[in-house]
């Protein structure tokens, strides 16, 4: 029977690490496309449509690529083809992305 309990435990525990949750510092209306990248440059967008610093990481944790953008669309054309790790902040808030580059 403790088996049983100790089943349910995980069972539960593991459900609740799994589901998504909605944090208040995600950034309202954000939208990141195309993804995956084909020619170059994506586009971000988000309901302020505020100055919004990007930083670029590969899958290792290296930043490979930091600047501000004030409008939508980002440059990632001196990227070489792979998955990356975006990071948008905008105001207090931040959105965090996995980045395809084709």
């Amino acid at each position: 029977m403790k088996h049983f309990y100790l089943v349910i435990f995980f069972f539960v525990c593991a459900l609740g690490f799994s589901q998504e949750s909605t944090s208040s510092s995600d950034i309202d209306g954000f939208k990141l496309y195309p993804n995956p990248v084909t020619q170059g440059k994506v586009y971000i967008e988000t309901a302020e449509n505020a100055p919004k610093q990007i930083l670029i990481f590969d899958v290792l944790g290296t930043q490979v690529l930091q600047t501000t953008i004030l409008g939508k669309e980002l440059n990632l054309s001196k990227l070489n083809k792979g998955v990356y790790i975006l990071r948008v902040f905008e105001g207090n808030k931040m959105a965090t992305r996995k980045l395809i580059v084709k």
